[in-house]
């Protein structure tokens, strides 16, 4: 009896915070959207440019959000490029070579790392662009490049720790199957374990295209500035949306530019949700795959 009293009130408890936290999420992206709906034209993106030729690059744009969009859309794609040969063959050395006692090592290491804040990380970043900049090259300073790295590296364990899980997740008779049949150990994780846990492994990188689409302080000590324009290179200063929208939440000059804030907000919702989106239709694209594959 106790028991079962136990668990409704778990499971009531469990239903209390989780409406808690809805609320606090809705109400959070209600407020935004009530105060910078208004905000949302074309001209908060692309000024007094014409659209076409800002897109086709014609143009530069002076005085809206397309050059913070396509160096936010740039920054995610290079640093999930940069994370994750590294994130997801350190996941399967996790998984199926490490000995115990390393892989404690290396768990606890890791578990360190995920929990790094990331200002720190955006100083290590800008001590290395400094380094680079003393030591090797003039041209080398805080850049796009710099950033990259720095949030590959902070977005890391997202994509180490989901590999792992999913490579592990694999029940054991798919893991003997290929084995039996004659397969080496290298042919049954690249040809029968990696495919299946494909799924899994997408979920790491949708967890880190939300932190690289969000953080401000590694980029903010790393390359990103207000006024850039679009990157030029991987080696040029760059602008993003999340530095955009905490330059203008602290330094607005009028209330004008403070819903510009707002609009921009909702435009880093907005692309976090396209990419959210496209990474869960590979997601769901590949378990049709793995379900159906003869």
């Amino acid at each position: 009896m106790k028991r079962r009293i136990l668990e409704n009130l778990t499971v009531a408890l469990s239903w209390v915070a989780g409406l808690t936290l809805l609320t606090a999420v809705f109400l959070l992206i209600g407020y935004l959207f009530f105060k910078g709906f208004q905000t949302i034209k074309l001209s908060l993106v692309f000024g007094d440019t014409p659209p076409l030729r800002a897109i086709l690059l014609q143009e530069r744009v002076f005085d809206g959000l397309f050059p913070a969009i396509a160096g936010t859309l740039v920054l995610v794609v290079l640093s999930i490029i940069l994370a994750l040969p590294l994130g997801v063959a350190t996941g399967i050395y996790l998984a199926e070579y490490a000995e115990a006692r390393m892989k404690r090592v290396l768990d606890a290491f890791f578990d360190v790392l995920a929990g790094i804040p990331s200002i720190v990380v955006g100083l290590f970043g800008f001590s290395f662009a400094v380094f680079l900049h003393k030591h090797y090259s003039d041209r080398i300073g805080p850049c796009l490049l710099i950033s990259s790295l720095a949030l590959s590296f902070l977005v890391l364990p997202y994509i180490i720790r989901t590999t792992q899980a999913a490579l592990e997740g694999i029940p054991r008779d798919i893991r003997l199957t290929a084995l039996a049949l004659g397969a080496t150990r290298f042919q049954n994780i690249f040809l029968v374990l990696v495919p299946k846990s494909l799924v899994g492994i997408m979920s790491g990188i949708i967890l880190a295209i939300g932190r690289c689409a969000e953080d401000t302080a590694v980029i903010m000590l790393t390359g990103a500035v207000a006024t850039a324009g679009l990157p030029r290179s991987i080696f040029s200063q760059y602008e993003a949306l999340p530095f955009y929208i905490y330059y203008i939440s602290s330094q607005y000059a009028n209330p004008e530019e403070l819903m510009r804030g707002y609009g921009a907000s909702i435009i880093l919702l907005i692309l976090c949700a396209v990419l959210f989106s496209v990474a869960y239709g590979i997601r769901k694209g590949l378990a049709y795959l793995a379900f159906y594959r003869p």
